[in-house]
C-alpha cells in the first residue's frame, strides 16, 4: 500500500454460518482492499457483528468492496467510519495544567502574588526560566506549509494537523512539550522575523515543511540570531536517519563506506543535508545531481562532486534519492549490487521491490527510513545539555545509536521503541558534553 492510504472501519452484521467471514476478506481483496484489523462488537443468537478496519488506496474501492459484501447472502454493512478523521477529530494536542488548582492557597501560590518571585529571580538570572516555566522542555514547530511532505504548498492553516502530529510525537517520545506556529508569512525575512519574536518563550526552534531555498536561509539565519537550538528536520532529521540505515546496509552487504561511492539525485532540503552528513562522516566520495543549477551549487558547497545523473547511476555504490519526483528512477538505471535508498513519499522515485528485481543488493524507502527516528532524541539532548546548536557531531553519534538499536534482519529500529529514543538521546547528549558547544551564555 502507499504511504497516503485510506483506512476504513466497517461495522459488519454476519449470519452465523461456516465461511462468512472469509466470503467477506475476498470481497475486500477482490478490490484490492488490506484487511487490517477486526473487532468483535456483538454475539447474538443468530448474527454476529463486527468492525473490520480496511485499508486502501482509494475511496472508490472501499466504495465497490462495500457493494461487493452488501451482495452477500447473510451479510450486511450497517456504518462505515474514517478511521483517520476520527482519531484527528477535536486535534491531536491539548494544553495541561501540571498543577492541582484545589484551594485558594494553591491560586495564590502558581498566580499573584506568589508568581512574582518567580518573575523576579527570571529578572536576576534568565536560566531560572528553564527550572520555573515550560520553557525548558518546550520547542516552536514552526512552518509556512509551504511544503508539506507528499502535498506541496498547502498553506499554514491546512499544515496544522502535520504540525500537530509532531507535537504528539515529541511528547511520546520525548516527553518535551512542543507547540504548533503555523505562520501566514510572505517571505522568509518574515518568517525569520516572527521566529525571532516568540523565540524567547521556547527552548529550541523545530523547523518543518518550508519549502527550498527558502529553509536554508531561514535556518542559517536563526542559528545566527538566536542563542539556542534550531532544526529543520526535513534537513537534519531525514540525514540522520538515511545515515543510521546506510550503517547497518554496508554492514550487510559487506561494503566499506570509508573507499564507498554515495550518489545523492536531488539536493533539496533533504539531498543536500544527506549529502553534507555523509561526507562529514567519512565516505569515500559523495557524488550529486540536480538539474537546477542552484541546487547543483549547494551540492558542491557541501563537497560533493555534482554529475549527469547516468554518471552517478553507473558508478555509485549507494543510489539515495529524494527528489519528490514519483518512478523518476528507471530500473535500467540500477547497477548490480548496489545499495538503493528511494526517499519520496507518498510515493518513491523506484520502488524497493522493483529495485531489487533490477539488481540492487538492498533498497528501502522514505517509509522506513523516517526521522521520527532521529529528531525526538536530538532535541531533548540539546535542550537538556543547553546546548547552542545541534551540530554534524551529534547527528552523527545519533546515527551510530539508531543503527546499534535495529533488531536483526532491520535496517533501523521502529520509532515505536522508546529504548531507541533513549539511546538516541544519550548518545547525543554525550557529543555535546565531548565537544563543548553548551550554552553558558545569558538565554
Amino acid at each position: 500500500m502507499k504511504s497516503n492510504s485510506i483506512d476504513t472501519v466497517l461495522e459488519v452484521r454476519l449470519r452465523h454460518e461456516p465461511g462468512m467471514l472469509a466470503q467477506v476478506a475476498a470481497a475486500i481483496a477482490e478490490h484490492r482492499g488490506l484487511l487490517c484489523e477486526i473487532r468483535t462488537v456483538r454475539v447474538g443468537d443468530e448474527h454476529t457483528q463486527r468492525e473490520i478496519t480496511v485499508e486502501t488506496d482509494t475511496h472508490d474501492q472501499i466504495t465497490k468492496i462495500i457493494a461487493a459484501i452488501q451482495t452477500l447472502t447473510g451479510a450486511e454493512v450497517l456504518t462505515t467510519r474514517d478511521r483517520v478523521m476520527e482519531a484527528h477529530r477535536g486535534g491531536k494536542i491539548v494544553v495541561e495544567s501540571r498543577i492541582e488548582l484545589d484551594s485558594v492557597r494553591a491560586l495564590r501560590t502558581i498566580y499573584t502574588p506568589g508568581v512574582a518571585q518567580i518573575v523576579r529571580a527570571i529578572q536576576i538570572d534568565p536560566w531560572v526560566a528553564a527550572d520555573t516555566t515550560w520553557r525548558g522542555t518546550s520547542v516552536a514547530i514552526v512552518t509556512d506549509g509551504s511544503r508539506v511532505l507528499g502535498l506541496g504548498n498547502v498553506g499554514p492553516l491546512a499544515s496544522l494537523p502535520v504540525m500537530e502530529g509532531k507535537a504528539v510525537l515529541y511528547r511520546c517520545f520525548a516527553g518535551l512539550s512542543a507547540v504548533p506556529l503555523v505562520l501566514d508569512v510572505s517571505s522568509a525575512q518574515e518568517l525569520i522575523d516572527t521566529a525571532t519574536r516568540i523565540a524567547p518563550g521556547f527552548a529550541a526552534i523545530h523547523l518543518e515543511d518550508i519549502r527550498s531555498p527558502d529553509c536554508f536561509e531561514i535556518e542559517a539565519a536563526l542559528a545566527k540570531r538566536l542563542k539556542k537550538p534550531v532544526f529543520h528536520d526535513d534537513q537534519h532529521g531525514t540525514a540522520t536517519a538515511v545515515l543510521a540505515a546506510l550503517i547497518n546496509a554496508a554492514k550487510v552487504v559487506g561494503l566499506r563506506l570509508d573507499s564507498a561511492t554515495i550518489g545523492v539525485v536531488g539536493l533539496g532540503a533533504a539531498g543536500t543535508a544527506i549529502a553534507n552528513l555523509l561526507g562529514r562522516f567519512g565516505v569515500g566520495e559523495v557524488l550529486a545531481h540536480d538539474p537546477d543549477p542552484a541546487a547543483a551549487a549547494r551540492g558542491a558547497q557541501v563537497g560533493a562532486r555534482t554529475v549527469a545523473a547516468p554518471v552517478l547511476y553507473a558508478h555509485s555504490d549507494v543510489l539515495i534519492a529524494a527528489t519528490g519526483i514519483p518512478r523518476l528512477i528507471p530500473p535500467t538505471s540500477i547497477r548490480r549490487g548496489q545499495i538503493v535508498f528511494a526517499l519520496s513519499n507518498p510515493e518513491a522515485e523506484i520502488a524497493p521491490d522493483v529495485a531489487l528485481s533490477a539488481g540492487a543488493a538492498l533498497a528501502s524507502d522514505g517509509r522506513a527510513i523516517n526521522n521520527a527516528l532521529a529528531f525526538p532524541g536530538l532535541m531533548r539532548a540539546a535542550i537538556e545539555t543547553r546546548a547552542r546548536t545541534i551540530t554534524s557531531d551529534m547527528m552523527v553519534a545519533a546515527a551510530k545509536a539508531i543503527a546499534s538499536c535495529a533488531p536483526p534482519g532491520e535496517l533501523v529500529p521502529s520509532p515505536l521503541d522508546l529504548a531507541l529514543h533513549e539511546a538516541v538521546f544519550a548518545a547525543a547528549a554525550r557529543s555535546v558534553r565531548e565537544t563543548g558547544i553548551a550554552n553558558t551564555a545569558q538565554p
